[in-house]
């Protein structure tokens, strides 16, 4: 496969997005150039979801090295350590857009790594992380509404509104926000502003929103070349029976709870609806755990120990924290 590589001006930046050079083993993999600063984005997804997994495995993982500056550690620790705070919370700034874009009831487990190879000392790799995550997912074939965008904005009285700041402009800007979103819509906002009014503020997000589309573009068309066939995956049927009885059950009288206002009051309203019949003829519904030959007869054992132990140690919170006066 021939390397697919995608040049644009973005802002006083110049972006390269490049694929089927490096990390060809992976679901998808861009290697993102802004200016000096080099990110590898890497995306690998299992084809089936595991047995009896009721989450969606996610992991971003944000990794610095620090010979992309040009340094080779030395002394006792001679290789990078735990992560730092700037890696764990690039990483979930990552995280946070892309999350929702996966399809409800994919629990198929991902995992994406971007690794910054070449660092500009006056440049945060962040956003060029999240380039390369967006566009790593787009072709890798994973079920991903996506692409999306990331910008990062300052804000000062003389330039008005910077795309992708230096660390020298950041000193001087009263503006620090980080904006993700789609070709629609705005996903995720993060900002530190020094009492900027709400109009100054909206205009960034807007102006974020502007710039990003360059990106997304170049993205889609880095699929439409480079892209993967989307995988023929299908959301699991829904246990409507399951949903039918927690409604007939329970949506009433929480309802009714719920509307109470005095808390002491509420919570014991909460308690006494979940009521442990209530939740032991639901049993036969829910599937059976996987430790006994006989399936059905220990589920309903273990169900009904299990919240009689619940609603007894909420009775007991509930009389702990009532007022003196309300206990007699």
């Amino acid at each position: 496969m021939n390397p697919i590589i995608k040049t644009f001006q973005w802002g006083a930046h110049k972006v390269t997005l490049e694929t089927g050079r490096i990390a060809r083993q992976a679901t998808g993999a861009v290697l993102v150039r802004m200016d000096n600063t080099a990110v590898l984005c890497t995306v690998v997804g299992a084809k089936s979801a595991k047995e009896g997994q009721d989450f969606f495995p996610l992991s971003v993982h944000y990794q610095e090295r620090t010979y992309a500056a040009g340094r080779i550690p030395g002394g006792f620790f001679k290789r990078e350590g735990r992560p730092s705070e700037k890696e764990t919370l690039t990483s979930r700034l990552i995280d946070r857009p892309i999350r929702p874009l996966f399809p409800e009831g994919f629990q198929n487990e991902v995992q994406v790594i971007c690794t910054v190879m070449a660092a500009e000392k006056n440049q945060d790799p962040d956003i060029a992380a999240m380039i390369g995550t967006s566009a790593a997912l787009a072709i890798s074939g994973i079920p991903f509404n996506g692409p999306i965008g990331g910008a990062r904005i300052a804000f000062t009285e003389e330039t008005g509104y910077i795309l992708n700041p230096s660390f020298s402009e950041l000193k001087t800007s009263k503006l620090d926000m980080v904006v993700a979103g789609t070709k629609d819509a705005v996903l995720m906002v993060e900002s530190e502003a020094a009492e900027l009014t709400e109009d100054q503020m909206l205009g960034a997000v807007l102006f974020a929103h502007q710039e990003m589309q360059a990106v997304i573009q170049v993205i889609e068309q880095l699929a439409k070349e480079a892209g993967k066939p989307r995988w023929d995956w299908q959301a699991p049927p829904a246990n409507t029976a399951l949903m039918k009885a927690l409604a007939d059950g329970f949506k009433e009288q929480l309802g009714e709870a719920y509307r109470i206002c005095l808390k002491i009051s509420k919570h014991r309203s909460c308690v006494s609806a979940l009521s442990i019949k209530s939740r032991v003829s639901m049993a036969a519904i829910t599937k059976p755990c996987a430790r006994s030959a006989s399936k059905s007869a220990c589920c309903r054992k273990c169900t009904a120990r299990h919240y009689s132990r619940a609603v007894k140690r909420r009775r007991s919170v509930l009389q702990r924290s009532a007022p003196r006066a309300t206990r007699n």
